[in-house]
């Protein structure tokens, strides 16, 4: 399988639990039901744009992927690491093991998309040192 389609495809992953993740938050009232819910809105159109880019096979796509990876890659640090968060009332309530699921798919699949972007930036720069 090419690696731009791979890469499109953990990437899409990547957006689809963020996404639930988010939205699990909020139905918590970890995030606010508010205005600033168009703030992950904004974050995963430009990513579902990166994306694109990138399975086009443009340096640029790589680029911010990347970047939104790294980003992404943040939530599950944020939440495993702050007191509260991944314990307390999550780990007591019903649903703590989607919480828990999402915030672990997340990492692999970000962690993945980093891994394919390094990949082909890399192959991008020796193409062009051949050529």
């Amino acid at each position: 399988m090419k690696q731009n389609v791979l890469l499109a495809i953990t990437s899409l992953l990547s957006m689809l639990f963020l996404s639930f993740h988010h939205a699990d938050d909020v139905v918590r009232g970890l995030a606010p039901g508010k205005f600033s819910n168009l703030i992950p809105i904004v974050f995963l159109a430009i990513w579902l744009y990166a994306t694109l880019l990138a399975f086009e096979g443009r340096r640029a796509g790589y680029i911010a992927v990347l970047i939104l990876s790294f980003l992404g890659f943040g939530i599950p640090l944020i939440h495993m690491t702050r007191a509260g968060m991944a314990g307390g009332r999550i780990a007591h309530s019903q649903a703590a093991f989607f919480f828990v699921w999402t915030l672990v798919m997340i990492g692999v699949t970000t962690l993945f998309s980093v891994i394919l972007c390094v990949r082909e930036l890399w192959r991008l720069r020796r193409s062009a040192q051949r050529g």
